[in-house]
């Protein structure tokens, strides 16, 4: 996916003045989701699972050579193909080879975010393939060619009734459609594609090392039937997705579903040994499996941003940021949105790339205390932040603001110097912002005066 992170500035601004339908599209979904993240949180030592998980997560991170050998080796022998992907490029090779040996012509997908990194269907599209999504909200922002706005609900955005002309005008439903009509429109359609594909790409929520198990969580089927219909199944497997025990998805099934949808365990948990065997009726022919890199060996390497690959991408740290809140995820300008894009897109592409996407946090913690497996999302913020400044890419003006705010905070005689200076300011410069360095701020407030004695003063004159 082409990275736009640097525009994230103008393109939050433009979401808020022109589509105003997205803040309340996506407020209303994602204070549902946290809500009943929260309720389901409460029914169990919510602090002990996050704490147990943080800790399998890392033993998993330090040793993760020997568990990526012992996947391979399990899955192997389990009649699984294992290929190896160092970037996109690598990775779309692999599943263009696999699907010309294929002789593939239509390919149904799963919901993954994985390929929406690595550019996957864009590919495939060219190859003259067709290419259908089969989750309901991949499909409906497939038929408007938009990437995913959220990780768990990609089409969180639209309203109802932008769904309802859409359906409207490419299926010719009824203008009032209930989501129920909406939805059986869908599922005809989405049916003939799993009956007709040659092949079917997922992603992994997990892939345990012991056993070279892939497990999936899903609420519609889909991904059962993407997996277990075509007669080849490739799975998009970032290197960071592994478990090392069977045991530990019994915990992390259920700890995923209660943070991404508030949910004790999700509708449907696939569980792939392997292609189909000799005398078993279902399944696939081929089960591929592509372990993708893609940056993430670079992000484990970094001291301090390693934590991030904890992430078990189940949209928590969104579904509770007030600030992913106001936009959705498109304005973030890459895959990843969100609190956990602003951490991890750096590491994947570059902090050159995304140097706008640490900035845009309160660091209120809110995402922190929702994860799952303990991210700490705000300290990683502020590593982010800190690098960009030691690299140069603050913008100048606002490196000039911060070098004078901190002189005159160490300069008595300065400070009193700015400060009396403000106060003879016209009553009604920071509303017009017309001190620029502080414009962004002085426009989402209003009645801004600048007061006519310091707080020196007052509290020499009893007034305060």
């Amino acid at each position: 996916m082409k990275v736009a992170a640097n525009r994230y500035p103008q393109e939050a601004a433009r979401v808020l003045r022109e589509e105003p339908q997205v803040r309340a599209s996506v407020t209303g979904a994602t204070l549902n989701f946290d809500s009943k993240r929260r309720q389901a949180y409460a029914e169990v030592d919510a602090e002990a699972w996050r704490h147990w998980a943080e800790g399998v997560k890392n033993h998993l991170l330090m040793h993760l050579d020997e568990y990526l050998l012992q996947a391979e080796a399990r899955l192997t022998q389990n009649g699984v193909q294992v290929h190896w992907a160092e970037d996109a490029d690598d990775a779309r090779r692999i599943v263009a080879e696999i699907a010309r040996k294929g002789g593939v012509r239509k390919v149904v997908k799963a919901k993954t975010m994985v390929s929406e990194e690595l550019g996957i269907n864009p590919m495939l599209e060219g190859m003259g393939l067709e290419v259908l999504e089969t989750d309901l909200g991949e499909y409906i922002i497939q038929l408007l060619n938009q990437p995913p706005s959220h990780i768990v609900g990609p089409a969180i955005h639209l309203s109802l009734e932008q769904i309802r002309q859409l359906f409207h005008q490419r299926f010719q439903t009824p203008p009032e459609a209930s989501p129920e009509q909406l939805a059986a429109v869908a599922r005809s359609l989405l049916r003939d594609g799993f009956l007709k594909a040659d092949m079917g790409i997922s992603g992994a929520n997990f892939v345990v090392a012991e056993t070279g198990t892939l497990a999936l969580i899903e609420n519609e089927g889909n991904i059962r039937l993407s997996t277990s219909a075509p007669r080849i199944h490739v799975a998009l497997v970032g290197l960071e997705k592994l478990l090392p025990r069977f045991s530990d998805l019994a915990i992390f099934l259920q700890l995923t579903a209660r943070a991404a949808t508030g949910q004790r365990l999700g509708t449907f948990v696939s569980l792939i040994q392997g292609p189909r065997q000799p005398g078993e009726p279902d399944g696939p022919e081929e089960v591929h499996v592509v372990f993708v890199d893609n940056g993430r060996s670079s992000v484990l390497a970094d001291l301090e941003a390693w934590e991030t690959l904890r992430c078990v991408r189940c949209a928590a740290c969104l579904n509770a940021c007030p600030v992913y809140r106001q936009t959705g995820g498109h304005a973030y300008g890459y895959v990843y949105s969100g609190p956990i894009g602003a951490i991890l897109s750096p590491g994947l592409v570059g902090l050159e790339e995304t140097k706008p996407l640490p900035y845009a946090s309160s660091l209120c913690g809110a995402c922190f205390q929702a994860c799952p497996v303990r991210i700490p999302i705000p300290k990683l913020l502020l590593t982010w932040r800190n690098r960009a400044v030691a690299e140069g890419l603050t913008p100048r003006l606002e490196a000039a603001a911060i070098q004078g705010f901190a002189l005159a905070m160490t300069q008595p005689w300065i400070y009193r110097l700015a400060s009396k200076a403000l106060r003879l300011l016209p009553e009604k410069a920071l509303d017009n912002s017309i001190v620029p360095v502080i414009r962004a701020w002085t426009e989402g407030r209003a009645g801004l005066k600048p007061s006519q004695k310091s707080f020196q003063q007052m509290w020499e004159a009893g007034e305060v």
